[in-house]
């Protein structure tokens, strides 16, 4: 199977400076890395190609010789190591994680974790649904949270109950050996305990010797009033277990409120569209609106409204998340209804309100009038010099 082109595999052009490079693998390896995708071969495959094409694609001379030869300047002896860009007895994975010491700070991806020793749990995602009304009140939650954690049988060891993890003979613990390459000294992953340092002869028949199980956990969630879809509450320590003696990952409940059949919401302020008879509108009146804490308002409707004005009810909106104390308004827009199913007698009186009415009563309708007779005289605007 050829290979695909590097900078395909990273989604960049072939003018790419270093800083962009640099971020499109950042991107793509925090994307793919194993520990975002426990037993997913095809993001494992994923993550190697993109550290491929980085460690290509980050080399000055390495590009330059990639540019002008392809991928056949790492082949037949031309770049060393029978196809292996990384050179002879240099393993992949082991630049991989020299590349994420540069790219995301000591210890690469994970919480600075370096194998053999403590390793810090990965973090946790939960997606939580809840209504507008839910989100102006604020509440208390119960989620389930499947997750890693400690095998209680070996206590996290990995190894049968009586028995311990025993150092590895192949590293001495370091869980990485050194071999000779001419000049240089290459260092690798230890083949024998896979950067562990320690081997287990005898593995707890409970978690077959990874020291972790998984099981579901109850937890209790207090959502804030005023929370806004987006939003996420970290929990500390409420993710995977830590393996070898490091600390938990952290929870984030993701929250997404749902879409409300009457409001609209634009952070804290509400909105809503409320019918307005024709009569009423007319002759200005009141009407009945609902509010998102469950209750009522009544809004008065000045003589004449028209379609489109809106009124302000101050404090009737959402609570601020971000600013305590304050709450935000709910605007109501009215359109004005017009009646349907009369019956003769209300036509009749119709028609009498019509015949007796003038310009006064239509500004609107009279001003649109008399623009389009000018229309229809040639009198155009637009035609008139400045």
């Amino acid at each position: 199977m050829s290979k695909r082109d590097y900078y395909e595999v990273l989604g960049v052009s072939r003018d790419v400076d270093e800083k962009a490079l640099k971020s499109a693998y950042r991107k793509l390896a925090m994307k793919y890395h194993p520990d975002q995708n426990p037993g997913d071969k095809e993001a494992e495959d994923k993550f190697k190609e993109v550290g491929e094409a980085y460690a290509i694609l980050s080399d000055a001379q390495k590009r330059a010789a990639y540019d002008q030869f392809g991928h056949s300047a790492f082949e037949n002896g031309m770049g060393g190591g029978g196809g292996n860009p990384f050179g002879a007895g240099v393993h992949p994975e082991d630049i991989f994680q020299d590349l994420f010491s540069q790219v995301f700070g000591a210890g690469g991806f994970g919480g600075g974790r370096r194998r053999g020793g403590p390793q810090r749990g990965a973090d946790l995602r939960y997606d939580l649904e809840i209504t507008l009304a839910e989100a102006f009140s604020g509440k208390d939650e119960t989620i389930h949270v499947p997750q890693a954690v400690d095998c209680k049988t070996c206590e996290g060891s990995g190894a049968a109950p009586g028995t311990e993890p025993e150092t590895c003979d192949t590293c001495g613990g370091a869980g990485r050996v050194r071999a000779q390459q001419g000049f240089f000294t290459m260092e690798r992953t230890c083949p024998r305990c896979n950067g562990k340092g320690k081997t287990i002869k005898k593995p707890c028949k409970d978690c077959g010797g990874a020291g972790q199980v998984r099981e579901e956990r109850k937890l209790n969630v207090k959502i804030p009033a005023g929370v806004e879809s987006g939003m996420r509450i970290r929990l500390a320590g409420e993710g995977e277990a830590g393996a070898n003696g490091g600390g938990k990952g952290d929870l984030y409940i993701f929250v997404d409120v749902v879409e409300h059949d009457i409001f609209e919401r634009d952070g804290p302020n509400l909105y809503c569209r409320a019918p307005v008879p024709m009569v009423t509108a007319a002759l200005g009146g009141e009407i009945e609106i609902p509010t998102i804490d469950g209750g009522r308002a009544r809004v008065v409707v000045p003589e004449g409204a028209q379609t489109g004005r809106k009124l302000r009810l101050r404090g009737k909106g959402m609570p601020s998340v971000r600013q305590s104390g304050h709450t935000g308004d709910l605007f109501v827009e009215m359109f004005v209804e017009t009646p349907r199913n009369l019956t003769p007698r209300q036509k009749d009186i119709l028609r009498e309100f019509c015949d007796c009415s003038g310009a006064d009563c239509h500004p609107e309708s009279e001003g649109f009038l008399g623009r389009i007779k000018r229309f229809w005289n040639g009198d155009h605007e637009e035609d008139r010099p400045n």
